[in-house]
């Protein structure tokens, strides 16, 4: 391999304040509080492949906070005050996105999200609300908890009248929320690196970063390439595969898998729509359905870092596309794709100093696009020593 100029030496591969690990949404966001609070600091952001590689740019392009029965089930699984601060830092989080961005230049639609609610479909972590007195008591109690977090008077509300015209088959109830919106994630994240670039961040692709050591106070980071990378602090922000740099991390990745239909003649719908506790997942795409996730028909399965689709998941989401969302309508799939999620035993972010010099942003549990411009503030708080 050919020897470094000096030019690139005092340039792309100068030594660095700061290196993040991963360009994805976490990255970005980190890169850019950290240039805001002090911006003579010189910033490298590191990754692996050419674009963000894990699910930044591989998602849903949902713009949600949550949906009635995800959040009821994280309620009971976490504690009623921890489900409100994770909702509260989505809800902060999607409302920075649009602060920072247009809506057309990153294709922010504000449509609307919903929850379809089936009676065969009862979790354990919601077991009542296919009874439609125990689902309206749960939107009254909903409603009124998360008033001064989503800025709405009513966050979630009953919109059976929908089903039909949707023409949804074997949907019992259809819960409402008029705060949700959708966007394109290619599209922010360009946005977000055009951001940070002109901001004077260096970002460096198909680089990663496999190990690291202290030397003579500064960190010298490994990679597959012989070029040396130095830094005074790194960051990870490579989500779900942060445990290749951090093993003792609570990080499990875990795959999502998509598919998008053709154009749909006189598609019924527009907005984000959710299903089963959120783990199904479908939104319209212009005049074409996007769908996802069924990963918990196959939980073993699916914890992989593996980005590739299987029959398993993808002959189940043709059958809830042809049985419950297009019924009788014509249609082919066009494209198939899946991204790789960070989860844990946690829904809360791993935001937090590893020793001096190491800090992690990581583990957003699906919800990377609301989460990030929040858990990137954060760790920009923590490396400044402000927070």
């Amino acid at each position: 391999m050919a020897s470094l100029s000096v030019w690139e030496k005092e340039s792309f591969f100068a030594p660095s304040d700061i290196v993040i690990a991963g360009s994805g949404l976490v990255g970005l966001w980190s890169a850019y509080y950290l240039k805001r609070r002090a911006p003579s600091l010189r910033i490298t952001i590191v990754e692996r492949g050419l674009i963000p590689s894990g699910a930044s740019t591989r998602n849903a392009g949902f713009a949600c906070f949550g949906s009635l029965t995800e959040l009821v089930a994280n309620a009971r699984q976490m504690g009623e005050d921890q489900m409100l601060e994770l909702v509260e830092m989505r809800c902060k989080g999607l409302r920075r996105i649009r602060k920072t961005f247009r809506d057309t230049d990153i294709g922010y639609e504000q449509l609307g999200g919903y929850e379809l609610l089936a009676p065969s479909v009862a979790t354990p972590a919601s077991p009542d609300l296919t009874n439609i007195d125990e689902l309206r008591s749960a939107i009254d109690r909903f409603n009124r908890i998360l008033k001064k977090i989503t800025r709405e008077q009513k966050t979630f509300r009953l919109q059976n009248e929908k089903i039909g015209r949707f023409g949804f088959a074997g949907i019992q109830y259809l819960v409402g929320s008029p705060a949700e919106g959708q966007l394109h994630s290619g599209k922010l994240c360009q946005s977000l690196l055009r951001l940070v670039q002109s901001m004077d961040v260096t970002v460096l692709n198909n680089i990663e970063i496999t190990g690291y050591e202290k030397v003579n106070g500064h960190l010298l980071l490994h990679t597959q390439h012989p070029y040396p990378l130095i830094a005074s602090q790194l960051l990870v922000c490579t989500n779900a595969f942060a445990r290749q740099l951090l093993p003792q991390l609570d990080v499990t990745p875990a795959r999502g898998q998509i598919l998008v239909t053709s154009p749909v003649d006189n598609l019924p719908f527009k907005g984000t729509f959710h299903f089963d506790e959120g783990y199904y997942y479908f939104r319209n795409l212009g005049d074409r359905v996007l769908l996802g996730g069924a990963r918990n028909l196959a939980v073993e399965a699916e914890t992989t870092a593996e980005m590739t689709i299987t029959d398993t998941i993808q002959d189940e989401l043709e059958r809830f596309l042809r049985e419950v969302i297009l019924p009788g309508r014509h249609y082919t799939i066009e494209d198939r794709w899946s991204g790789i999620m960070g989860m844990g035993k946690e829904k809360m972010p791993i935001i937090s100093a590893v020793n001096d010099h190491v800090f992690c942003a990581v583990r957003m549990s699906g919800m990377g696009v609301a989460l990030a411009p929040v858990a990137g503030d954060r760790a920009a708080s923590l490396l400044m020593g402000d927070g």
